[in-house]
This record gives structure tokens, C-alpha cells and sequence, in this order.
């Protein structure tokens, strides 16, 4: 039995997944979590398996109208729901933690699921940072980057996931990216990009690891200091009225 909708995440400080390193626990919840627990106690289920489309780092969070997931439930011992159980049973996960909200909760089949991972790389994503620069930057320093439409970057596996990830250069594209000032170190940047695109390297650039990067396209050190997830551009599960 399945379900999916689609989740924000409010806190920079929460692990998609439960977070646990040598066999200890680092982060006392995540976003599967507070999500199954509820759904393993009301379908009376042996355990679950969740799956996203894409995920967020533990200190991004995720806004706009959400990110797809799914939750396969192994052996329920209640099967039968009416649609408006499952309103409630959304209410109850949003009511339990101002962490996260979930929407368009529904009961979906095993096939179904298949439609968030297809084609994933083809799907965009919108993200919005807060950039840092060491050296002292004007208005007019970050205008260019407004211009530049479709950039293709190489990303070797970032250091950060070496330990998970096997070592690889990813062509990915970055669509669009526009710019706001804030202060002569700081400034916001909006980018449209390719799923699977690294963010954070793509603005420090990992030490040569991705290129170009935003670091090395001004000139500049960069660094990341916020990252939001504004969109995730898969059209499933399907919108639920409220």
C-alpha cells in the first residue's frame, strides 16, 4: 500500500533521512519520520519504505509548493480509507511539528510512483542564496550574471559525499540565474538548474571540483550562506483541492 504528496521543510536543521553516523544518531528527527510515524500507527503497518524526488541538505529547506514523496507501507493491517481520512491524517502530520507541512496527501499505486522518478534529470529546480564574496562587490559586479542563460558546468563528486557517492564528472546545466544586491559582500541569487546539480559547489566551486562556479565566473571567493529549494518541477503526484 502507498502514498505520496509533497512536503516542505521550514528547519535548517533537520535531515531528510534519519541521521546517523558509526551507528549514532546525530539529529534527534527528520522529515521521513515525522511523516511515517504517523502513517505506520493509522495503517498499522510493519515498517515503510520513502522516496523523494531529489533531496535537501540538513540545513536547506524546502518551500514553494513542495518536494514529491512517497511512502510504501509493508504489511498494513488496515487497508481501506476514505479520501477524507487521508485530509485528516494529513492535518495530524502538520499538526504534530512546525518543521515540516505536507500537502496533497493521497493513496496512489506502486506503478504510480514510478512517475516521480522518471525523467528526473530532465526536470529543473529552482533555488534562491544567500551568497558571501571576500572581496568588497558593487551592484554592477553581480549584473552579468542576469545574462547568462544555459551555462554548462562539469562537477566532480563533491568531497562532501565522496564517502556515498562513486567519483564521477556530471555535466549539469544551470537555465537561468538572476541577482539582488544586499551589501558590498553579500548578494542573493536566484537560479533555475538542472535536477542533480550540486548548488553549494557550483557557488564555491569545491576546490576546482566544479567549473565554472560563481567563485571563479567573478573573480571572487564565494561561499554559501542560506539555500532554499523554491520549486521542484515534477508535475506528481496530482494537486489535491483544499
Amino acid at each position: 500500500m502507498s502514498l505520496a504528496g509533497r512536503y516542505n521543510k521550514y528547519s535548517r536543521n533537520l535531515p531528510q533521512t534519519p541521521w546517523i553516523i558509526d551507528g549514532e544518531r546525530k539529529l534527534e528527527s527528520s522529515v521521513e519520520e515525522l511523516i511515517s510515524d504517523h502513517l505506520l500507527t493509522v495503517f498499522k503497518a510493519e515498517s515503510f519504505n520513502f522516496s523523494s524526488s531529489g533531496r535537501e541538505d540538513v540545513d536547506v529547506r524546502t518551500l514553494g509548493n513542495g518536494r514529491p514523496f512517497a511512502i510504501e507501507l509493508v504489511n498494513p493491517h488496515r487497508v481501506h480509507f476514505t479520501s477524507q481520512e487521508i485530509k485528516e491524517l494529513q492535518q495530524k502530520i502538520n499538526k504534530s511539528s512546525n518543521k515540516i507541512q505536507v500537502r496533497d496527501l493521497q493513496l496512489v499505486t506502486r506503478e504510480a510512483i514510478g512517475h516521480m522518478k522518471e525523467g528526473e534529470e530532465e526536470k529543473t529546480k529552482t533555488y534562491s542564496a544567500l551568497i558571501w564574496t571576500d572581496k568588497a562587490i558593487q551592484k554592477k559586479d553581480i549584473e552579468f550574471l542576469n545574462d547568462i542563460k544555459d551555462l554548462k558546468i562539469d562537477q566532480k563528486t563533491p568531497l562532501r559525499v565522496l564517502h556515498r557517492r562513486p567519483l564521477a564528472v556530471r555535466a549539469r546545466i544551470i537555465h537561468s540565474m538572476e541577482t539582488r544586491y544586499v551589501d558590498e559582500h553579500h548578494f542573493r541569487l536566484y537560479l533555475k538548474t538542472q535536477a542533480g546539480t550540486y548548488i553549494k559547489e557550483f557557488v564555491h566551486g569545491d576546490f576546482g571540483r566544479t567549473k565554472p562556479n560563481i567563485g571563479s565566473l567573478m573573480d571572487v571567493t564565494a561561499d554559501i550562506l542560506e539555500l532554499d529549494v523554491e520549486s521542484v518541477d515534477v508535475d506528481w503526484p496530482p494537486a489535491l483541492d483544499d
